[in-house]
């Protein structure tokens, strides 16, 4: 076993637990929704991100993984690092570091009965979750304003109609329309299809440029 120069070993230094959280956004009704569950044991019945402590022999993704999979029934996800959550009275407990993730994903994902709230109208959460939302839902509008559908909820296809509307509900608002489609079409090539079967003229489609798979246009 290693020891110091003072003859400590590790385990002879206090010492913080670790967990991680998970901000599983989605859009409900055109407006940035979280998905959340009610906590048992310790905050019982509070509102909180799916979390869980790490396990000494796991990983901080696998750890993530089954914290969707224990809370939310959710698989075969793959949520990004956000950021530490480090502030030394966040739990009650004691000295916990929380690993904040985000994933953005399809409202389908989530089992029916799922709970969630709005971002911009979240109620209060248990430890610092909230403050955890509010990170998650501006690190996905900075990934939106920087490329067209970044998390491909669209599918393969879809019209400037259909990506706008996506784009104003990440952001939480409208977005001009003119102003929105110069700043994507660069990074947007058209299928040379057609939107058919809804009210007025058929829209064009495209897809996002460099798509694997596709051939060029």
């Amino acid at each position: 076993m290693w020891r110091d120069e003072t003859g400590r070993s590790l385990a002879d230094y206090p010492h913080p637990s670790v967990a991680v959280d998970v901000a599983l956004l989605t859009v409900v009704d055109g407006t940035l929704h979280v998905a959340l569950h009610r906590r048992e044991g310790h905050a019982t019945g509070e509102l909180a991100l799916p979390g869980t402590f790490v396990r000494i022999d796991e990983r901080l993704a696998d750890a993530a993984l089954r914290a969707l999979r224990d809370h939310l029934e959710v698989t075969g996800r793959s949520p990004e690092q956000l950021r530490v959550f480090d502030d030394p009275h966040r739990d009650d407990r004691g000295r916990v570091l929380a690993i904040a993730h985000v994933d953005l994903v399809d409202r389908g994902v989530l089992p029916t009965g799922t709970e969630t709230a709005a971002v911009d109208t979240c109620p209060t959460l248990a430890f610092d979750h909230g403050a955890m939302v509010a990170a998650a839902a501006e690190h996905v509008r900075a990934r939106h304003r920087g490329s067209p559908d970044p998390a491909g909820l669209l599918g393969a296809e879809f019209t400037l109609a259909e990506l706008q509307g996506l784009h104003e509900a990440v952001a939480g608002g409208p977005l001009p329309k003119d102003t929105f489609r110069r700043h994507v079409l660069g990074d947007l090539e058209p299928t040379g299809g057609l939107r058919t079967g809804v009210v007025g003229k058929p829209a064009r489609l495209f897809r996002r440029a460099g798509e694997p798979g596709q051939p060029p246009v």
